[in-house]
């Protein structure tokens, strides 16, 4: 329901980077300029400052329209969603399979507010990486995943639930890199922890290096890690880097304690799935994924 430039807007205004955006929104680069400039017109003001190195930034006008964009949004889908549930009752069991991004730092919030609003319903979450919560849906282990990577299993059915970014990241006080972005080629000289086999964002780097001719076996892997908590703690105490998610390291980059390296040319950013064997879900697995796509993180 929310008017297409807003939509527009709101994706430059996240990523800020106008090429990014019209990837994500499957319109053109000059349509996605189209619509911001019908902006800035309608409201008599700039939006975004651009710089001489094609980096844009929100001037003041678009952090607020930016604030007001994110409060409509999540009223239309409120509204969206309470309308639909108005005279349904809902309980039972739902068990619910996450990989380690989206049970560690995606998933909890949304998980929260819908028990709130659905006490009836018991909510059951286990963690695993995106290998083994595929496993553990056909085994019937789970009704639901939630998972990263690149979907392949024929068996399952996928189905976009929110897209995030995976960053090069290094601690603030890094002595190998003092400056802030690289060339694809300078990874290779890199020590990197890397998550481990069966791990989606593993996939998701393989991917995103391709394009650029590089491959895993070209990188200078210092350590492999099983989870995201264990890899930032390690940068914090070395020299080393990796590539994170956006949404695990929202506190840290507050804080100061870790940075981003910008990658040349390097673009990682990959949805997040619902995963569910093909045919007819159950009402209450409907019924999560409906109240997540309404309520899911900004």
């Amino acid at each position: 329901m929310l008017d297409f430039r807003l939509r527009v807007f709101y994706t430059v205004a996240k990523r800020l980077n106008f090429t990014k955006a019209s990837t994500e929104l499957y319109i053109s680069q000059p349509a996605v300029t189209k619509h911001i400039k019908e902006l800035e017109t309608h409201f008599k003001t700039t939006l975004f400052e651009r710089s001489g190195n094609r980096k844009i930034s929100l001037t003041p006008a678009g952090t607020l329209l930016l604030r007001y964009t994110e409060q409509l949004s999540g009223t239309y889908n409120e509204l969206d969603f309470d309308m639909h549930q108005l005279v349904k009752q809902h309980a039972g069991m739902l068990r619910i399979g996450g990989s380690n991004t989206v049970a560690q730092y995606v998933i909890p919030p949304v998980l929260a507010q819908f028990r709130e609003k659905f006490k009836e319903v018991q909510v059951k979450l286990i963690t695993g990486n995106t290998e083994q919560i595929e496993e553990a849906l056909l085994a019937k282990e789970i009704d639901l995943g939630i998972v990263e990577g690149i979907h392949r299993n024929p068996q399952i059915g996928y189905q976009e639930f929110l897209k995030d970014e995976l960053v090069l990241v290094c601690r603030s006080a890094n002595s190998v890199i003092k400056k802030d972005t690289i060339k694809p080629d300078e990874l290779k000289s890199l020590p990197l922890l890397l998550r481990e086999p069966g791990s989606g964002t593993l996939d998701v780097i393989a991917h995103a290096l391709k394009p650029l001719h590089l491959k895993l076996s070209d990188l200078q892997p210092e350590m492999q890690l099983g989870g995201t908590e264990s890899i930032k703690s390690y940068l914090q105490s070395s020299n080393c880097f990796a590539f994170l998610s956006v949404q695990s390291i929202i506190n840290e980059l507050k804080t100061g304690s870790l940075k981003i390296i910008d990658v040349k040319d390097l673009s990682m950013v990959r949805p997040f799935y619902f995963i569910q064997p093909h045919g007819q879900p159950t009402s209450l697995v409907e019924l999560f994924i409906r109240f997540a796509l309404a309520y899911r993180p900004q």
